[in-house]
């Protein structure tokens, strides 16, 4: 084993190891990430070993589908969760920021709702209003949200609520408005959403929009108006994939509504939640 690699797999190791005392049990890792820490790694392997090439996927290979289960994790108290979410959060706040947020002046949107909800609601990222209060849908697409989880029965105190971005993207140039996050950026990000789902531990989690589906999956092979309302996995907890309430505001079709609604019957008839004739018939045409 050339020296390189070997120095590669001990730092490997022992991060891992650093990882395994904080409590993480699972890390997801791209494809792309991977080759961007060994390439250094491989420049000194070819030139020193006449050319020997090593790929990523010789290292490590990772699927959010195909990962350990969350339900495989141990089974952490109230008090438990509260204070791993409390260092978790220290820890997203710690990180030094990109010159794009310094400059932005963007404010950390961890989640907010109760961490020992049975069902999460992931978004994609933060917009103006999140930004500016601190807490993820809180804007209009939030209030609607809001009346969208009251309909189950449930409210906001009885869920937890996060985005795969703890931070608004920038928006270089732009006074106002928000845009969709980058690919790098949702990679980026992920492990630390991945993180609050490992502590929560939730029976059921609903992805609002592409973004965050396509977060959640790790891919996409069929748009979110085709996947919506089809079950899908994310380590073995079940996902349904709706659209975003974005969305519903700028299409008021009932039917879409009605969609977005068949969703989350299916949502509460999973966790045993009673339907009441009235709900059943929720944005039906009279």
């Amino acid at each position: 084993m050339s020296g390189a690699y070997s120095q590669l797999l001990e730092a490997t190791i022992g991060y891992l190891e650093s990882l395994k005392q904080k409590g993480v049990r699972y890390v997801d890792v791209s494809p792309e990430s991977v080759n961007a820490l060994i390439e250094p790694v491989l420049r000194e392997v070819g030139s020193s070993e006449g050319g020997t090439q090593i790929t990523s996927q010789a290292v490590i290979q990772s699927s959010r589908a195909d990962g350990p289960s969350v339900y495989d994790s141990q089974r952490l108290s109230s008090a438990d969760k509260v204070s791993a979410m409390d260092q978790l959060r220290d820890e997203i706040s710690s990180l030094k920021k990109s010159p794009e947020l310094l400059a932005s002046g963007a404010k950390l949107v961890f989640g907010v709702g109760t961490v020992d909800a049975d069902l999460m609601f992931v978004g994609e990222a933060p917009g103006e209003d999140e930004d500016r209060e601190g807490e993820p849908f809180v804007g209009k697409a939030g209030q609607l949200l809001m009346k969208i989880i009251q309909a189950t029965g449930l409210d906001r105190e009885k869920v937890y609520i996060a985005n795969v971005l703890k931070y608004r993207p920038d928006t270089p140039g732009k006074s106002f408005g928000n845009r969709k996050p980058r690919p790098d950026e949702i990679e980026s990000w992920f492990p630390f959403l991945m993180r609050q789902i490992e502590i929560i531990q939730p029976k059921i989690i609903v992805g609002l929009g592409a973004t965050a589906v396509e977060g959640l999956l790790g891919h996409m092979s069929t748009g979110i108006t085709r996947l919506r309302g089809n079950w899908q996995s994310y380590r073995s907890v079940p996902v349904m994939p709706t659209f975003h309430p974005s969305y519903l505001l700028r299409n008021q079709s009932w039917a879409v509504k009605r969609q977005v609604w068949e969703d989350m019957m299916q949502v509460m008839e999973r966790l045993n939640m009673p339907i009441s004739q009235k709900q059943r018939g929720f944005f039906l045409r009279r």
